[in-house]
């Protein structure tokens, strides 16, 4: 059974910083590279940041320099160190497998956690 709970989202203000938490099964954990998610209003899913079994990690460009992925193997849990924070990184954050169609988890997200930048 697939388990994934986000947590750490709140209300800043811009330039403000966050850090997420997300505790996944060890089934999916142990096998797969992992990945934060995030779906702004009115906006599709998109990949933001994803560290693979070995720790190393990749961002998309919007987020390179301000956001960092990070992975601990003996509590199963992934973060997202969020720093220097836009209204434009206003969204529901999630976390799965990388690629979850190939994982096997597409059917497996949590509720995500809000995360709002706002003055």
């Amino acid at each position: 059974q697939v388990q994934l709970v986000e947590s750490g989202g709140g209300l800043v203000q811009p330039g403000g910083s966050l850090r997420l938490s997300c505790a996944a099964s060890g089934s999916i954990f142990s096998n797969n590279a992992m990945g934060w998610f995030r779906q702004g209003p009115g906006k599709e899913r998109e990949l933001v940041a994803t560290i693979s079994i070995s720790g190393s990690t990749n961002y998309v460009y919007s987020v390179k320099g301000r956001f960092t992925i990070s992975r601990d193997n003996a509590k199963n849990t992934v973060y997202l160190q969020m720093n220097s924070l836009k209204p434009e990184d206003t969204a529901v954050y999630y976390c799965n497998a990388a690629r979850p169609e190939v994982a096997g988890t597409a059917r497996s997200w949590g509720q995500g956690t809000q995360v709002t930048v706002s003055s």
